[in-house]
Parts: C-alpha cells; sequence; structure tokens
C-alpha cells in the first residue's frame, strides 16, 4: 500500500523512512527510451507496484513520457489500473486456469495466451462477456519459461485463427522474451530473434495479422536495435536502473526512487565491540556507531550485511554487523552524525548517493530485486510536476 504523504518539512522530518519517487524521472526516462527507439511503441512495465515506485502513479508518469502501453503481469493489476481511471492499451501477460478473464476482457484489458487450452478458456469468457478479447499469443523463443515451445506453436497459432474466425478474439500482437538480453553479445540473443522470426511468420501463415510485435526488454531496448520491431517493453529501465551488470547505460537513466531514513540512535563504542547477530564485524578501534530503522522487512536486503554503503552529511559509510529485520547498524568511524540525521541508503549516484546498483552488487542481485522489495512498512511520497 502506498501512502500519499504531506509534504511540509515537519511532517517529513518526523519520519522513520521513506521513499521517495521523482515521478518526473519516469516520464523522461521513457520519453529518452521512445526517442532512442525512433519512436515505436513504448510498453512500460508497471507490474509489482510498478517495481515498488507505485503502480498508479508509475503508470500516470509513464504515460506522459509517451507510453503508448502498459504492461502487468496480473489481470488484477490491469483492472487496478482501469479503476484508477487509466483507458489507453494495457497488456497483462500471467494466468492460471480459472483466471479472471471475464473482468479483463470487459475492462478492455487484452491478454497473453501460452496455449490451446488457455485461449479455449478466453475465448468462453469473451462470450460469456460479449465483447472480443484482445489477444497477444506468446512464443517461447529460447527462455524456457512463459509461451508456447516451438514444437506447440503451430497448434496455438491454429487455435487463434478459428477463435479470431468465429469472433471471440482477435489476434493483436505476438511477442517473445529474451534469456540474456543484459549480455548483448550472448550467443542465445541473435537466436532467440532469428527463432522469433520463424514464429511471426508461421502466426501470418495461419492468417492472422497481429500489429505489434515486441521481443525487447529494457536491455534489449538500450543496445539490441535489431530487437525493436514494431514495440519494445522496458521495465527497470523506466525506473532509471541500469538492466547491465556494470550499471552502465547508453541511454541517459535518471533514477527515480530515493530510499531514506533517519538515525534512530549514534553511540561511540570501544575497539573489540562486537556488531550485530553473530557478531560478523568487531571494532578494531574506538568508533562511532549509527542505527539506521530499516531492515530486510523493509527491503534492505541482509545479503548486502557488511557491504552495502549509505550516505549521512554528504559522506558515504559502510554497514557493519548483519541487517536485522527491523535496523542495521553503519561505522561512522569520527564523523559527526546525531540521532535523526537524514541517511540516503540509495538514490541518484549523480548526488553523490549510493544507487540501487551499488546495492545490487553489495547484495550479489539485480538492481530490479533492490527497488521491487522495499516493503509496505516505508511510505512513498512523490515528487515532480505529476506528484
Amino acid at each position: 500500500m502506498n501512502h500519499h504523504l504531506a509534504s511540509d518539512e515537519i511532517s517529513r522530518a518526523t519520519l522513520r523512512a521513506e521513499a521517495v519517487i521523482d515521478l518526473d524521472a519516469i516520464s523522461a526516462n521513457v520519453s529518452r527510451l521512445h526517442a532512442h527507439v525512433q519512436s515505436r511503441d513504448v510498453l512500460a512495465v508497471v507490474k509489482a507496484d510498478g517495481y515498488g515506485h507505485g503502480i498508479i502513479e508509475s503508470a500516470r508518469a509513464a504515460r506522459a513520457g509517451g507510453a503508448s502501453w502498459l504492461g502487468v503481469a496480473l489481470i488484477d493489476e490491469a483492472l487496478q489500473l482501469r479503476e484508477a481511471g487509466d483507458t489507453d492499451p494495457i497488456l497483462s501477460w500471467l494466468a492460471v486456469p480459472g483466471e479472471r478473464y471475464a473482468e479483463g476482457i470487459a475492462a478492455g484489458v487484452e491478454l497473453a495466451a501460452y496455449s490451446v487450452s488457455q485461449l479455449d478458456e478466453i475465448a468462453l469468457a469473451a462470450r460469456q462477456v460479449g465483447r472480443r478479447a484482445g489477444i497477444h499469443l506468446k512464443f517461447d523463443s529460447g527462455l524456457g519459461r512463459g509461451g508456447a515451445t516451438p514444437d506447440e506453436w503451430g497448434r496455438v497459432v491454429e487455435a487463434a485463427a478459428a477463435a479470431q474466425e468465429a469472433g471471440a478474439i482477435e489476434v493483436t500482437g505476438v511477442f517473445s522474451h529474451l534469456a540474456c538480453a543484459d549480455e548483448p553479445e550472448h550467443p542465445s540473443v541473435k537466436a532467440q530473434a532469428l527463432e522469433f522470426e520463424v514464429g511471426i511468420g508461421q502466426a501470418l501463415e495461419a492468417g492472422l495479422e497481429p500489429k505489434h510485435l515486441h521481443l525487447a526488454n529494457s536491455p534489449a531496448t538500450l543496445a539490441l536495435p535489431d530487437t525493436w520491431l514494431t514495440m519494445v517493453r522496458p521495465g527497470i529501465a523506466i525506473y532509471g536502473v541500469s538492466p547491465f551488470a556494470d550499471g552502465q547505460s547508453p541511454v541517459l537513466l535518471q533514477p527515480a526512487m530515493t530510499l531514506r531514513a533517519r538515525l534512530a540512535l549514534v553511540k561511540r563504542v570501544p575497539a573489540g565491540q562486537g556488531i550485530s547477530y553473530g557478531h560478523t564485524f568487531t571494532t578494531t578501534r574506538e568508533t562511532t556507531l549509527g542505527l539506521v530503522p530499516l531492515g530486510y522487512a523493509d527491503g534492505v536486503p541482509r545479503h548486502a550485511s557488511n557491504q552495502g554503503e549509505v550516505l549521512v552529511r554528504g559522506q558515504r559509510f559502510r554497514t557493519v554487523g548483519r541487517v536485522c529485520m527491523d535496523q542495521f547498524v553503519i561505522d561512522l568511524g569520527d564523523a559527526e552524525g546525531a540521532a535523526g540525521d537524514p541517511v540516503v541508503i540509495f538514490g541518484d549516484p549523480s548526488r553523490g548517493e549510493p544507487s540501487a546498483a551499488d546495492w545490487a552488487v553489495a547484495a550479489d542481485t539485480i538492481g530490479y530485486e533492490i527497488v521491487t522489495r522495499v516493503g509496505p512498512r516505508v511510505p512513498r511520497s512523490y515528487v515532480g510536476a505529476l506528484a
């Protein structure tokens, strides 16, 4: 749940922690990506509560930046967007048997289909609603996850063509997903692109005329022009986090989320003091510790214990000892510090702050997980023209 907070400084000064979301950054990132792909359609992915940034707010910012489509995993997420007043194209791509297809179709949400049985279920729901279902068929070009395999694909496109002929569905798109686009030279990228071309050809041979062909996720949108087709599908990039291991990007990306807190306690301790559970860190000299009131329940990764850095009073300080459920400790050395001091866990490196990518390295994970896992105990506040 996202909480809209009063923006006056008095209320903000009493907060334990907050995630500040710059909606202008999301809009600017989408706009730059749209220009980068030479004005092809941009489907902005806002699943998982907008990767932790707030689904409704992120969607509004993405639309303002030029996203003609929004992408979500779940039909419930799509319905949430509709209830908030979004009337433009939305694609939902993850479902299980017995899904709320009728509600999605009634709301004009386009649906992904992977199999003949799923097509049958969607067609039945469409007839019950009395409205054609817009369908994007998903082809497994080599990721080995969702989508119809090349062996199954012929039956899927034939079933889709029959359901379209019967007036139950309209196949508006065909798509696939890349396994290794964050390693642009990986041989699987070209192999998947070629396999997808074959799959598209089979769909056309079956009499389908999909307008939207999409393969490119964030890394492909940034670095693989041959994968852009008619539409690109960026997710993490719209939030200003690079999908590449080195944290770099060929397009300027502005981080949208700043996770910050205030020190709960500052205290001086002697040499030889063990810190936090398991005493995985012991002080080697007298030093000052700062207690940050955020922990793994709030999304701070425990795997970043003794590694992650934060910014206090313009200086970077490292976490020491294990990250706990609600709090972690930083070593301030002999630097000045006081309870109540602002702490930036991650934000915009152009301001000298640690980035989500820095924390990803510290936790041996990816930037996607760092922003998406920021928990519901952390209130979100919004800044920018759209806030």
